[in-house]
């Protein structure tokens, strides 16, 4: 018995073996610039175009203007989904399509290491995209600190998990890549279209408004503007991004396919 258990640890993958799938992923992404720039150039399109038609009035007695309260939340909310929406389920899809995922079952290295690299090297390149956000935001337009930094960050995790939620729920019922791209980009302009990100809801029919703060975009800027500002968080912030998570997993593990 002892000695079966030192060859399953024996041939369980180390940090070593983590360190390269990591880097391995980080390199592939690095090389595929349309998923390297496009989540970061996109959504500082949308910020320096919005920005510049927002009112630079203050909003209350804080200081925080429509540029805290709107384009910012938004432009955050966009790094998370396309990433999330377009970037994982495409690698994953193509990866599956290839047989790399059925190759790496017969080998120490699970499948289950290339979806976790794959979430621990968008989930850096999210970083980097909310910083250059920031960054743009606070030299060039003068952005208001948030109200807490640390309501702030954990309403960054919840969309980052609602949105790569998303994105395993396209990776899991896309039978191709080209099907995973098609259905990402409905789900990313869709919901943006809705969650105000060609021009705010206000815009919309009412009924699309009652709509929209229930989807998955919407409530994540809400709760971004929410938590930035030092407003209340409501439930209808909050319930649609852990519904989106929760169906991930449950679809996930009924339908997502390694090969």
């Amino acid at each position: 018995m002892t000695t079966e258990l030192t060859r399953a640890t024996a041939r369980r993958p180390g940090p070593r073996a983590w360190k390269m799938l990591i880097l391995s992923e980080a390199k592939s992404l690095a090389r595929d610039y349309a998923s390297l720039l496009l989540p970061l150039g996109l959504p500082l399109l949308v910020l320096l175009t919005s920005a510049s038609m927002a009112s630079s009035e203050a909003i209350g007695t804080d200081g925080f203007t429509a540029f805290e309260f709107y384009v910012l939340p938004i432009v955050l909310t966009m790094v998370f989904a396309y990433i999330g929406m377009l970037n994982m389920p495409t690698y994953l899809s193509y990866y599956r399509k290839s047989g790399i995922l059925r190759r790496l079952g017969a080998t120490p290295a699970s499948p289950m290491m290339v979806l976790v690299s794959q979430i621990v090297v968008n989930a850096l390149l999210s970083l980097i995209g909310i910083a250059l956000a920031l960054t743009v935001s606070f030299v060039f337009f003068d952005a208001v600190a948030p109200a807490s930094v640390l309501a702030v960050a954990g309403a960054v995790l919840l969309v980052m998990v609602s949105m790569y939620g998303i994105g395993m729920i396209v990776a899991s019922l896309a039978p191709t890549t080209n099907a995973a791209i098609a259905m990402g980009i409905i789900l990313f302009l869709g919901l943006g279209a809705l969650g105000g990100m060609f021009g705010g809801r206000n815009i919309l029919p009412d009924a699309l408004q009652d709509v929209s703060q229930y989807l998955p975009f919407g409530a994540a800027s809400d709760l971004l503007a929410a938590t930035w500002t030092g407003q209340p968080v409501e439930l209808s912030m909050i319930v649609p991004l852990v519904v989106a998570a929760g169906c991930s997993v449950i679809i996930s593990l009924l339908f997502f396919r390694w090969e």
